[in-house]
């Protein structure tokens, strides 16, 4: 088992201050194994402060990213399950259905995670899984009229199965709805022909963050 933090769109402190008090207290070390950050981070103290919460931190690059290294795409391996990680530069217009699918068969993964948006959204199509963990602060989008939501997801991976905790705070209260995945398992001869499964972890390592 491990248990995968999904966040993003924080625009600390372009937009906002800080994440949520409330937040804050949920995100305590010793519980969170990885981070996946959808991007927007966007200073090295917020970057620091993911540090703190878990030892492995994953970011792809959005546009307010002072750090120019982090990567557009990322592909990282979870046993069985592929996870894609973009920002959502790619997306066009921004959260775009077909678009993710899109991207999801390019990367050929079985999770696609996006950002962009500041709106949570989860979804399954062709058999992938498609997430947006939204905002992390609520940060506000020129793409809605209102506020944001603030939320965040953690990921309870279990070989192919996935369970997937959405946190959101809704008039000061965090409220959470959980959603389940499991990956469609191929044909056994199918399983052997195919292309992605011979290929191995190994075609993941250029495309991982070093770090800051």
């Amino acid at each position: 088992m491990v248990l995968v933090l999904v966040i993003g769109d924080l625009h600390i402190p372009n937009l906002t201050h800080d994440l949520p008090a409330k937040f804050k207290k949920l995100l305590v070390p010793g519980k969170i194994g990885q981070i996946i950050c959808t991007g927007n981070v966007c200073d090295r103290e917020t970057y620091d402060y993911l540090r703190t919460i878990a030892p492995e931190v994953h970011v792809v690059r959005g546009e307010f990213d002072e750090n120019t290294h982090f990567p557009l795409s990322l592909t990282i391996q979870h046993q069985s399950l592929r996870l894609g990680v973009v920002h959502g530069q790619q997306i066009v217009p921004a959260g775009d259905l077909d678009m993710l699918a899109a991207i999801g068969r390019q990367m050929d993964v079985d999770v696609l995670i996006s950002g962009g948006t500041h709106r949570f959204e989860a979804f399954e199509a062709e058999g992938r899984f498609f997430i947006n963990p939204g905002s992390a602060t609520g940060a506000w989008s020129g793409l809605w009229n209102g506020d944001a939501t603030p939320s965040f997801a953690l990921m309870d991976i279990q070989g192919p199965a996935i369970v997937t905790y959405v946190y959101q705070l809704v008039a000061g209260e965090v409220k959470v709805d959980k959603i389940e995945y499991r990956r469609q398992e191929p044909p056994r001869d199918q399983e052997a022909m195919s292309p992605r499964l011979s290929a191995g972890a190994g075609s993941n390592r250029a495309e991982v963050a070093a770090g800051w």
